[in-house]
């Protein structure tokens, strides 16, 4: 009878063991996220990984620079993803410095605004899946928290060729700087 006790508390023990474990890991992953926060971000920054822009700082009053700074952590892939707006509209991307171009697909085109008279699918473009034929747009503007960047080129994909947007170089390419340090985008304007 002794034997039967004894494996019911290990039991017990281990599932008790086993919670804790667990209630200790969600605590270690998620708690560290609520001190990295600046808490609170500026109200046209819609990024999940937004770290912090210069905005947040408090302005000295002779300083009239114009430059804006934002930072932007890497996602668990490590890429630097999270909401934009594009032509004045909240759009999922990603941040691709091995992009030449802004690429969207021909949903998100339309959605912007893009008819289909257009949207002149003649150039042969190369992606990471092959080859694909794509249409020359310039977007009006691109918004990524306080950044905001002017007559932007961009390809439109067919939907099947590109399931995200990607924000290359033709925007980067606009800015004062950008650099990668220490698992952080920074882009300053």
């Amino acid at each position: 009878m002794k034997r039967g006790l004894y494996r019911k508390d290990f039991c017990f023990m281990l599932v008790r063991t086993v919670i804790f474990a667990s209630i200790a890991a969600v605590l270690a992953t998620q708690v560290p996220s609520f001190f990295t926060g600046t808490g609170q971000s500026p109200a046209d920054t819609l990024s999940a990984n937004y770290i912090s822009t210069e905005s947040d700082k408090p302005a000295a009053p002779a300083a009239a620079s114009g430059s804006n700074v934002i930072r932007m952590r890497a996602d668990a892939q490590g890429h630097y993803t999270g909401s934009f707006k594009i032509n004045g509209k909240p759009v999922q991307g990603l941040i691709d410095t091995g992009a030449t171009y802004v690429a969207l697909n021909e949903t998100l085109a339309r959605r912007l605004g893009f008819t289909a008279s257009q949207l002149d699918f003649r150039y042969g473009v190369n992606t990471a899946n092959g080859q694909t034929k794509a249409a020359h747009v310039t977007l009006d503007r691109i918004e990524i928290g306080g950044i905001r960047v002017r007559d932007v080129e961009a390809f439109v994909l067919k939907d099947e060729a590109l399931t995200t947007t990607l924000v290359g170089m033709s925007f980067l390419q606009k800015l004062a700087s950008y650099s990668v340090a220490d698992g952080s985008l920074s882009l300053k304007q």
